[in-house]
């Protein structure tokens, strides 16, 4: 019944390395993204929303003067 002799500093060493390795992957899904590809999103958004602002219906204005 003997089990395998694991070093504590080492085991926390790893164990830090691949937090900051499963972050990074993380930030580079949520951040890498190239200035042509932000531009084209931004563009999209711009594009969506002048549609949708082109389909809305002015309510008259209630005001008595």
């Amino acid at each position: 019944m003997s089990g395998d002799v694991v070093n504590l500093r080492q085991f926390r060493k790893q164990k830090a390395r691949s937090e900051k390795e499963r972050q990074a992957e993380q930030n580079r899904i949520s951040f890498g993204r190239t200035k042509a590809e932000k531009n084209l999103t931004r563009a999209l958004n711009d594009q969506a929303d002048r549609t949708l602002d082109q389909g809305r219906i002015e309510k008259p204005d209630d005001r008595v003067d």
